[in-house]
């Protein structure tokens, strides 16, 4: 029996990681050869607006787990995009500074997420676009990491 071509699949999983396929999409194509991903992104955007964060501070920041944030971390440095060193207070711990190459990476990147943003934006109504993100901010705060156990 074959499926009715009209019905699309209603899953809120499979169209928020569709969804995020077509930003990852839409990120590599404005981006261009500067090779760097969304997330990495995220990381050097967090680094610029902090004074030598921990590899921890990143973490709570961003939202990105531990593991993922040490990949990350150790492919930016490889790319000299950003500095590691180990903090004075505890010598467990890293502290995180952009480089000058990684300052000039973000400045590079910052219109292609722009481009980014307004063509997913683009494609719901300008009425509609803050209660959009405001959504997506509430899915993040209530059952990403750190968000209490039970929803509200």
């Amino acid at each position: 029996m074959r499926a009715d071509p009209s019905e699309k699949l209603q899953s809120a999983i499979h169209l928020l990681h569709r969804a995020g396929q077509c930003a990852d999409d839409l990120f590599a194509s404005h981006i261009g050869i500067t090779d760097i991903t969304p997330r990495q992104f995220a990381v050097l955007k967090a680094l610029s607006i902090s004074e030598d964060p921990s590899q921890s501070a990143l973490v709570e920041k961003t939202g990105i787990d531990r593991s993922t944030m040490a990949d990350i971390i150790r492919r930016l440095v490889g790319k000299s995009l950003v500095q590691r060193r180990r903090t004075r207070r505890d010598a467990r711990m890293y502290a995180v500074r952009l480089t000058e190459k990684g300052k000039a990476a973000l400045e590079t990147a910052e219109p292609a997420v722009r481009q980014t943003d307004d063509r997913i934006l683009s494609a719901i109504p300008a009425a509609q676009r803050e209660q959009f993100l405001r959504a997506l901010t509430k899915i993040v705060d209530t059952i990403g990491p750190g968000a209490p156990t039970k929803p509200e």
